[in-house]
């Protein structure tokens, strides 16, 4: 089973934090673990996938990195 991490921000403290749940706690405030408030929001959070899958080769990439070349790899 796969569960989703959620990252938070403490709008008191400013502290970020990870929330892993479903979709729901996304939209619960959040106990903030450094000062224990509920002041929290959601952050949007991205994340990247690298490597090379068999159809990469097929077509040409925007920067010449399997990646497409939206990040700033040395690829």
């Amino acid at each position: 089973m796969v569960v989703p991490i959620y990252e938070f921000s403490c709008l008191s403290c400013r502290h970020s934090f990870d929330v892993f749940g479903g979709y729901a706690s996304r939209d619960e405030r959040q106990v903030c673990p450094e000062c224990e408030s509920t002041n929290t929001r959601a952050m949007f959070s991205t994340f990247a996938v690298t490597g090379k899958s068999e159809a990469s080769g097929d077509s040409p990439s925007a920067g010449g990195c399997s990646c497409g070349g939206s990040c700033a790899c040395a690829n």
